[in-house]
């Protein structure tokens, strides 16, 4: 089933339920999900993406008010990136192995606005964000393999980007003032010093092509790590890879994983120009950064929390959450000088914020936690496997 839910922020009754009807089932590997992307509103409509039926709105009482049926789509885990809203379109990024695309449509209606072919990208994760050049039009800025992008919201035309970024983009970038933050994990050989050399196609397919078809085959492969990430290659999903699968190969074994500072705007291929610092210890999967009061904070798959000086990324500080170490899916959020970091096991730590950041608490939900918490009208929302949950001094006043 393919459901939206509506809650009241102050008791969590359910005010409506609405089911849409799942006509497939697309590509999905765990820990993704059908209802990975979340919901984004206005504040009195809402607007959901499902990757097995497309983009809905409905109003403030539930009722459907339009529907754009997409895909299906080809995506190695399954697709991840939530709609956002821009002016008066909602935006959906579906980066997938083949095809991809980015689709503006009319928040009141549902109809299409634009549509940006991108046969450039693979499957990525990254829901975009807005930024607005002084004196400018909004731009689109999206996380893509190998690449950042920045797409005219008024068109959908690529108007810059930046080269250098992993094969496989999941976090959300951080903005601040005039310059982006962005970290990217592919796959352990990514790291600096760890890639694997791979030879041309017209090198490797007289040694490997075995029955002398034209393409090399997942049984014609000796090597047992390359076995092991054929799939990932391998984007028509026909069990060999083309010239065009093997260069992918080539191009994802010499990425570099990494956290970078961009400066945002220009024209064009930016790399040279707007590439600040970079980071290369290792990066989460997942999780996005977070700069909050001139501070950046990055908590890695070893449950270590860092703290950057945004403007040089020298390390301020950095250590274990003692009591919550563990792999981690959300990213941390922050209000009233606390940061909050939830771990995939459910432990919820409360941090001091600062350069000299101090854990103050660990909670344990006691269930697994991979969605990043809200915070909304003094309260941290904060959904587990199995339940919603709403913490916060009960005397704060809340509307639906």
């Amino acid at each position: 089933k393919l459901l939206t839910f509506c809650l009241d922020r102050e008791t969590g009754a359910v005010v409506w339920r609405r089911e849409v009807e799942r006509g497939r089932a697309d590509r999905l590997r765990k820990p993704n999900s059908p209802a990975s992307p979340s919901p984004v509103t206005d504040g009195r409509n809402v607007y959901v993406f499902f990757q097995d039926f497309g983009l809905l709105s409905y109003g403030p009482d539930g009722a459907e008010r339009w529907r754009v049926p997409l895909g299906p789509f080809n995506s190695f885990y399954g697709m991840g990136a939530s709609p956002i809203l821009v002016g008066d379109l909602v935006v959906q990024p579906c980066d997938q192995d083949t095809n991809s695309f980015l689709l503006a449509v009319e928040s009141r209606t549902g109809r299409v606005r634009w549509r940006t072919e991108r046969p450039y990208v693979i499957s990525g994760y990254s829901t975009p964000v807005v930024v607005r050049p002084a004196g400018g039009e909004a731009q689109i800025v999206v996380p893509e393999s190998f690449q950042l992008s920045a797409y005219s919201a008024r068109d959908g035309r690529r108007v810059w980007w930046v080269r250098g970024l992993a094969c496989e983009m999941k976090s959300i970038a951080s903005l601040g003032d005039g310059v982006l933050y962005i970290n990217g994990w592919g796959f352990p050989e990514n790291q600096p010093g760890r890639q694997i050399q791979v030879p041309p196609f017209a090198e490797a397919l007289p040694r490997l092509d075995s029955n002398h078809d034209g393409v090399i085959a997942k049984d014609e492969v000796a090597d047992a790590k390359m076995k092991s990430y054929f799939e990932a290659f391998d984007l028509d999903r026909n069990g060999s890879l083309d010239e065009k699968e093997w260069n992918l190969y080539r191009a994802m074994m010499s990425a570099e994983n990494g956290l970078l500072a961009i400066r945002l705007g220009g024209t064009g291929d930016m790399t040279a120009a707007s590439v600040l610092w970079r980071y290369q210890k290792p990066v989460p999967q997942v999780p996005s950064t977070l700069l909050y009061r001139g501070v950046l904070y990055m908590v890695n798959d070893a449950g270590i929390l860092f703290a950057f000086d945004p403007a040089t990324g020298e390390v301020l500080r950095q250590g274990r959450l003692s009591g919550a170490v563990d792999k981690y899916f959300a990213s941390p959020v922050a209000a009233d000088g606390h940061l909050f970091l939830v771990s995939q096991g459910g432990n919820v730590s409360v941090v001091r914020a600062g350069a000299d950041w101090e854990t103050l608490a660990v909670n344990d939900l006691d269930d697994e936690v991979y969605a990043t918490p809200a915070i909304a009208g003094g309260r941290i929302f904060i959904r587990t496997r199995s339940a919603l949950y709403c913490f916060g001094p009960a005397t704060v006043a809340t509307t639906k």
